[in-house]
């Protein structure tokens, strides 16, 4: 079993930056991937970022892409989100999660955190 912890969300204005944490704690062999979704008010659990663990292979979702990195730092079990130029869009409860991809095959994440939340507003 794997327990994923994220922190860092809040509120923010527009413009802004926020970088996300994610730490995991326990083990599973069968994971070498880490990400973030989110899911706005009303709306459905949307990708955001994933990335292998061996930093191999990477997507990003369109709506981010050039306003957000991601990043793993394996000797801390940690995975980061750092987001700039925030926009009201981007508010949301932004989700941890873990899984694993073959090739450029992505299983549905098997372990999710119970999010943070983040409000870009003025």
């Amino acid at each position: 079993q794997v327990q994923l912890v994220e922190s860092g969300g809040g509120l923010v204005q527009p413009g802004g930056s926020l970088r996300l944490s994610c730490a995991a704690s326990g083990s599973d062999f069968s994971l070498n991937y880490m990400g973030w979704y989110r899911q706005a008010p009303g709306k459905e659990r949307e990708l955001v970022a994933r990335m292998a663990s061996n930093g191999g292979i990477m997507q990003v979702a369109e709506s981010v892409k050039g306003r957000c990195t991601i990043s793993i730092d394996n000797a801390k079990s940690t995975v980061y989100l750092q987001m700039s130029s925030l926009k009201f869009e981007d508010t949301a409860v932004y989700y941890c999660s873990a899984g694993r991809v073959d090739g450029r095959a992505w299983a549905v994440p098997k372990y999710w955190g119970k999010g943070t939340l983040v409000t870009v507003s003025s």
